[in-house]
């Protein structure tokens, strides 16, 4: 099954993207990884504020699959 959901991960890095940690996430939840990566500019800017010399993103399936309304109504 798909994930519901995908959300963004804002990183900060060392020097040459080294030693990443997750510093937040973005609020924004989207439908498709497609989404997700096509919103990164914008909320890297965002999230320039961060105190690392390299700041990055990376986009996270999150949340619980759901059943289809289809296979609810053949079982209930």
């Amino acid at each position: 099954m798909d994930p519901l959901f995908y959300v963004m991960a804002i990183m900060g890095c060392g020097d040459g993207s080294m030693a990443c940690q997750q510093a937040r996430i973005e609020p924004a939840q989207y439908r498709s990884i497609a989404q997700c990566q096509a919103a990164m500019p914008a909320a890297l800017a965002r999230n320039s504020d961060i105190d690392f010399p390299v700041v990055s993103a990376s986009c996270r399936a999150t949340g619980m699959p759901m059943a289809s309304t289809k296979a609810r109504a053949q079982h209930g």
